[in-house]
């Protein structure tokens, strides 16, 4: 069995950071090591990585540059293991996690590896709390296999050599907006990666307070909408950016329209409706300028003012 190294971003999030790490503690498969990434330039993770310095072999990495990319490049680059688990600092792992991943990917030879999540939004809403754990939570095949498609790098087992390649495998450009894992995955594909999914490896997420809003999961969806139509720019790839912004206005438009009827009947499906007619505007407005910002410095300003 290869070593396998789990790294963890983390931003001014201690209760949800613990959370994270005593489920690491449960694994049936023990991590190598354990790369706790503190992107606050004030070290604010520093106490609750210590704390877990005797339940986990653990590195703490101070990352002072706040940003997205920057933190996973960071905890990439602290451990030479070739195998990096991905866990975020909102989500905690089931104790088969980390061993549904490996098994799946010596099963598979896949490159990337990707595990089902369940939102969880505690402080929402009661008519918005159904979409908003589908928005945070992932699900995919009943059972484990290869995948045609990459997910997000949360909850994710990438191979170092194939996945991973450089000292920094994720672009630094994306910091503040997010994506960065679409273009790593993209450039994958395009070299021939291959990705799989492990049905077991389990992870639940948990949203907090200010994000278990409306307007804050129709920003990601908008975010998420631009994610195709950037990734055929990079990649130069002119008639799939046309394709995927008349496949973002036809969206729009019958989305749109639906979301519309459903607000002015005040149906809980309404933010379904408005979620899809978000991500068809991303497709169509993808350009410069447009990015909403969620991470590194943007974050931490709202944190801040908190």
């Amino acid at each position: 069995m290869s070593d396998i190294a789990v790294v963890i971003p983390t931003l001014r999030r201690p209760d949800s950071l613990s959370r994270a790490l005593e489920s690491l503690t449960t694994q049936t498969l023990k991590p190598t090591v354990v790369v706790v990434v503190d992107n606050d330039p004030a070290r604010s993770a520093e106490g609750t990585a210590a704390g877990f310095g005797n339940a986990l072999p653990l590195i703490y990495v101070h990352a002072p540059k706040p940003g997205v990319a920057t933190a996973r490049n960071a905890g990439v680059a602290a451990t030479d293991a070739p195998l990096i688990a991905f866990l975020d600092d909102d989500e905690v792992a089931s104790p088969g996690w980390l061993q549904a991943l490996s098994s799946t990917q010596v099963v598979t030879g896949a490159d990337a590896v990707f595990g089902p999540i369940q939102g969880r939004a505690p402080d929402a809403s009661a008519w918005l709390k159904p979409y908003l754990e589908r928005f945070f939570g992932r699900s995919g095949p009943a059972d484990s296999g290869p995948l045609d498609h990459a997910f997000g790098c949360g909850n994710s087992l990438l191979v170092r050599a194939t996945a991973l390649p450089g000292a920094a495998p994720f672009d630094p450009a994306a910091d503040q907006i997010g994506g960065e894992d679409d273009v790593l995955f993209a450039g994958l594909s395009q070299r021939g990666g291959r990705f799989a999914w492990a049905a077991e490896a389990w992870v639940e997420e948990f949203a907090p307070a200010h994000r278990a809003t409306l307007s804050y999961t129709l920003a990601r969806a908008f975010a998420y909408g631009q994610g195709p139509s950037q990734t055929a720019v990079a990649q130069r790839r002119w008639p799939a950016l046309v394709r995927w912004m008349v496949v973002g206005a036809a969206q729009l438009a019958v989305h749109g329209a639906r979301a519309a009827a459903l607000t002015a009947m005040r149906d809980p499906r309404r933010a379904e409706a408005m979620d899809r007619a978000a991500r068809g505007l991303g497709k169509v407005l993808w350009m410069r300028g447009f990015e909403p910002r969620f991470y590194g410095a943007s974050e931490l300003s709202r944190l801040d003012a908190a």
